[in-house]
């Protein structure tokens, strides 16, 4: 299937690591131009030099208004003023329970995971205007309709992020398409470095992982690949997608309990 990419402009929040860098990876081999940010220097560097294809990398904290802006200026002058797709992807999860979390980590977790999706569509609005099909994709977590009570923080903020996106939907329509992605257990920088820090360090990585896979209640016995949610991203946000909008794509393996 041609997923109609060739020639279009993308940004990709978050692009410099995890299923941000396979996203950007696929849009390129599907002949897209790729913006990707991050707020490391030096990672988003490296993601630059991995990546084969027409690529504007800019440095910028999606939680910065101002950062947020300027990054959106740079898109508008390297794409040509119109862009076809937004991915916002970026926060990652926060283990506690309501006895143990602060006020602080209230407001930080709401804050990530909303503001990460406020700032970048409203900056990026006017360049999605132009362009004749575009789409928004978050990137969230099947915690916004599964919550957890070991992870109540990011479960909240992850259902309000969702209720935002299909919001929306409706508000933006019929211009704009917007959808997301609801991850389950996806291998990333955060289970890689719970693995390093495994207690049995003779445990070899697939047991670790298959291990917790096992705990999990995951189905199809292991964890997700950065490139399988890329690849719900890229459908998501694509031409060949043109009658979706205000939609879930679960990507976990089958561990959702909800109907």
């Amino acid at each position: 299937m041609d997923l109609g990419y060739a020639g279009r402009v993308a940004v990709v929040t978050g692009g410099s690591s995890g299923i941000g860098l396979a996203t950007a990876r696929l849009l390129l081999a599907e002949g897209a131009r790729v913006a990707i940010c991050g707020r490391d220097a030096a990672r988003l560097d490296a993601a630059r030099h991995a990546l084969d294809g027409d690529v504007l990398a800019h440095r910028c904290d999606v939680l910065d208004k101002a950062q947020v802006a300027r990054f959106a200026d740079a898109v508008a002058e390297w794409g040509g003023g119109a862009l076809d797709l937004l991915v916002n992807n970026a926060g990652q999860g926060r283990v506690s329970t309501f006895a143990d979390t602060s006020d602080e980590d209230w407001q930080e977790e709401l804050r990530l995971k909303v503001f990460s999706q406020v700032l970048p569509i409203r900056a990026f609005l006017p360049l999605l205007a132009q362009a004749a099909h575009p789409a928004i994709v978050g990137v969230n977590s099947l915690l916004a309709v599964q919550p957890e009570p070991h992870m109540v923080c990011t479960s909240a903020a992850r259902a309000a992020a969702q209720s935002l996106l299909k919001s929306l939907a409706r508000e933006l329509a019929p211009r704009i398409r917007v959808n997301a992605i609801l991850l389950g257990l996806v291998d990333s920088g955060q289970w890689q470095r719970r693995f390093a820090a495994r207690a049995d360090t003779a445990e070899t990585r697939d047991a670790w992982y298959a291990r917790l896979a096992q705990e999990k209640g995951i189905p199809l016995g292991r964890l997700g690949e950065p490139e399988e949610a890329a690849r719900a991203i890229l459908f998501l946000g694509s031409p060949a997608a043109g009658y979706v909008t205000g939609a879930s794509l679960e990507v976990s393996g089958g561990v959702s309990r909800h109907i």
